[in-house]
């Protein structure tokens, strides 16, 4: 009897098939607790993708923070190489509210903000046909879009729908450098993580309507300041100037004599005057007119000259920088300077503006009695909603005893 034969009587007896099934169950259940672990796992890390975007949206980031924070985790999740989240407009376009780029893939601008048409054969225009996940690979980008895509060395593309309050609001799209594909199961991990998220998108996208409504009253509010200042300026304010020059040429021509009318001519011209110079006031509180015609830095410097306390100036003011801008800085610095004159019981007021190619930093920070706190007041609820429609921060230190610290930060 050979060696071979006797191994399989042994194989063959009802113990070792015994053994055998065992080892082949015990296999099945260590794979399936392997691929039930690994599912756990991706839960878990939904979960806490979903913890954390939540949090930072409580804590009030801006709209274009809290999609950017949801892109990020997203893209972190799938293992992307970007990731983007998209608003579908009327005017069929899609506009970047929310962008990510994995560490290594940062040079890469972040198209936040761009608007680019949505094309017939394009991942989003089969989103808005299917409202269904979509895969496209670099072969079959088209459109702007797709020679964007293509131009940066993205090889596929994986787009998911985003339903809001019962409509298609857009998309979210991971996207992934050189030819090897995505898992397949990246539409399912897609589709899981916008459902947890769609809240969280929602109450961004809410936010970002309020602070769209708030900068249409702020720039309906400063039209009408710019025309109440120009209607009084060009119209009562030049009728009083000139009922001063009859005032004065009156008072020149009284007859000797009459040297009691000719004190009432010059008392009503200097009222007049004093009018006059309110007047002025006025129409400086109601639109800086020195800041259309010599610019912000020259205006901030007007402020700092007319303020009761004394003021520490340093303007870095960035080039071409625009109208909305720098009214809102103006305003800022204006209504941060009226504060500590009424409220900070302060020596002197330090006013810092600078700027890099990301963004715009204004600080004003007063030695006074401290305890300021938003939301008492209607001068800080304003300059929190200024800050608000150019999509900027607004951070308050005020310690009771050590000064007030107004902290402005704006994305250009």
């Amino acid at each position: 009897m050979g060696v071979r034969d006797a191994v399989t009587r042994l194989a063959n007896r009802p113990a070792a098939r015994s053994l055998r099934a065992r080892a082949t169950e015990s296999t099945a259940a260590l794979r399936s607790a392997l691929v039930d672990r690994a599912e756990l796992d991706r839960l878990e890390r939904a979960h806490g993708a979903l913890r954390r975007v939540t949090t930072l949206v409580a804590r009030g980031l801006s709209p274009t923070e809290a999609f950017t924070a949801v892109a990020s985790e997203l893209g972190a999740l799938v293992g992307a190489d970007h990731a983007a989240i998209d608003r579908y407009e009327d005017d069929q376009t899609a506009t970047v509210v929310g962008w990510w780029s994995e560490s290594r893939s940062s040079e890469i601008i972040a198209p936040i903000a761009e608007r680019w048409p949505i094309g017939p054969r394009s991942a989003a225009a089969l989103v808005l046909r299917t409202g269904g996940p979509v895969r496209r690979t670099g072969a079959s980008f088209t459109g702007e879009a797709g020679a964007w895509a293509r131009s940066h060395g993205i090889g596929h593309i994986v787009s998911c729908p985003v339903w809001v309050e019962g409509r298609l609001w857009g998309d979210v799209a991971v996207m992934f450098r050189g030819e090897t594909p995505p898992p397949d199961d990246t539409e399912t991990r897609l589709t899981d993580f916008v459902e947890l998220v769609a809240c969280t998108l929602a109450q961004a996208e809410s936010r970002a309507d309020l602070i769209d409504s708030r900068a249409r009253v702020i720039s309906a509010s400063d039209a009408t300041r710019r025309r109440i200042e120009r209607d009084l300026h060009d119209g009562v304010q030049q009728h009083l100037v000139a009922l001063t020059f009859d005032l004065r040429a009156a008072e020149s021509a009284t007859p000797a004599g009459h040297d009691d009318l000719r004190k009432r001519l010059t008392n009503t011209g200097e009222s007049l005057a004093n009018a006059i110079s309110e007047l002025q006031e006025i129409c400086r509180g109601l639109h800086p007119g020195v800041l259309s015609k010599s610019g912000l830095k020259t205006a901030l410097q007007t402020l700092a000259r007319r303020s009761p306390v004394p003021v520490e100036l340093r303007a870095e003011v960035p080039p071409s920088l625009s109208e909305q801008l720098q009214v809102t800085l103006y305003y800022i610095v204006s209504e941060g300077l009226n504060n500590v004159a009424k409220h900070a019981d302060a020596s002197v007021v330090r006013v810092d503006l600078d700027h890099d190619d990301h963004e715009i930093r204004l600080s004003i920070r007063d030695n006074g009695r401290g305890g300021a706190v938003v939301g008492h007041g209607s001068g800080l609820i304003g300059l929190k909603d200024r800050v608000d429609t150019v999509d900027g921060t607004l951070r308050l230190r005020s310690p009771t005893g050590e000064g007030t610290w107004l902290e402005v930060t704006i994305p250009t």
